[in-house]
This record gives C-alpha cells, sequence and structure tokens, in this order.
C-alpha cells in the first residue's frame, strides 16, 4: 500500500469515527441538551470512553458546534438551489426553501434549540465558534436579502426584510412542529409562501 493510500484510509477510518461520534451525541443531545449531557455520556452513547472522544473534539460544546455546522452546510447547499424567474419569484423560493429544509428535517430545527434548555439565554458556545455559525447562518440567508435588493430595497431595508422572512419561518416552524399550527386551521408551507410574496410585493410597490 502507498502511502497516499494509506493516508487516505487513516483519514477515512477518522471521519468515519468521528460521524459515529457525533452521531451519538445528536442523541444525547435529543435527551439532555447541551447543559445537560456530558463527554462521558457521548462517549458511551458511542461505544467508546471520554478520553476517545477528547481524541476528536475538545470538548461537547465543540461537538455541538460542529453539528450545528453540519447542519447549516445542508441548509446553504439547499437555499443556493433556489430558483426563480425574477427578483420576486426568487425571494419566495429562497424563503420556501428554507423553510422546506427544516421542515422536512425536524432533527436539525431540534438542534438549533438545544442550546435553551433550562432557560432562552443561549449558553455554552465559544465567541468564535458562535461567529462562524452566525456567518453560515447569514449565507443561507443571503438569496433573501439579494432578491430584496434586486426588487428596490435598500441594502438595510434588504437586512430587515432577511430577518423578519426568517422570524416568520421560525415562528412558522415551531407551530407546525409541536403541532399547534391545528389551533389555526393553517398550512404552515401555504402561510410562508403567501408571507413571502406580501413581503416581496410590498417591496416592488414601494420602489
Amino acid at each position: 500500500m502507498s502511502d497516499i493510500a494509506r493516508t487516505r484510509r487513516k483519514d477515512a477510518v477518522r471521519e468515519a469515527k468521528r460521524t459515529m461520534i457525533l452521531e451519538a451525541a445528536l442523541r444525547v443531545f435529543e435527551r439532555e441538551g447541551l447543559e445537560g449531557a456530558s463527554m462521558r455520556a457521548i462517549g458511551e452513547e458511542a461505544g467508546y470512553t471520554a478520553a476517545a472522544i477528547y481524541f476528536h473534539f475538545d470538548s461537547k460544546e465543540a461537538i455541538y458546534g460542529e453539528l450545528l455546522a453540519r447542519s447549516l452546510d445542508r441548509l446553504i447547499a439547499q437555499v443556493e438551489q433556489s430558483v426563480g424567474a425574477g427578483a420576486s419569484d426568487r425571494l419566495v423560493a429562497a424563503a420556501l426553501s428554507f423553510f422546506d429544509f427544516y421542515a422536512d428535517a425536524p432533527r436539525d430545527l431540534d438542534l438549533g434549540f438545544y442550546l435553551f434548555r433550562g432557560g432562552m439565554k443561549p449558553r455554552g458556545l465559544a465567541h468564535t465558534v458562535d461567529a462562524a455559525l452566525n456567518a453560515k447562518l447569514s449565507q443561507a440567508l443571503a438569496p433573501i436579502g439579494a432578491a430584496a435588493r434586486d426588487l428596490g430595497a435598500t441594502a438595510r431595508a434588504a437586512q430587515r426584510v432577511t430577518a423578519d422572512i426568517f422570524a416568520h419561518a421560525v415562528g412558522l416552524l415551531l407551530l407546525q412542529h409541536t403541532g399547534r399550527i391545528k389551533m389555526f386551521g393553517g398550512n404552515a408551507r401555504k402561510l410562508m409562501q403567501a408571507y413571502a410574496a406580501t413581503i416581496a410585493k410590498r417591496i416592488e410597490d414601494a420602489s
């Protein structure tokens, strides 16, 4: 076996172990949240000792950050594939793509809220990790802002539109995820689509 092949095999084994640890950690976070989880519990779930887990990750926060980063990478890939004939259609398509990602992958939606177990103040992530994750989220939302600017919105207004649509999507996703949407007799996806279309028309009319 050549040195290159040996290195590739070693990297593949390492990545497989990391993936196994991440999957085990996700199950632990689902049960305990970030605050209640421990490296020992993650190790037991993965079939490793805590020492073996530390070989791959420095802390449970590092594991959580990696899980979130991978989730956001999948979100970015999906949103960047959204298309529309015009700026208005692109805004709606990007908003729906964001909504659909989490509607179709509720575990990814849950993942974003494990920080808040025991209260609404986020805990545990280092500033550098938090900044990197926020950058990925901004990248996922960027097509919404770009479409808003193409419709005539200023950079500041486009930023507000992005925040508005993000907040609306999260609210509808929570209603759908918890089943509370049934109280209002609505369809979360249709409501998301209608709201994004209304925002797009409002920008267009004001331009």
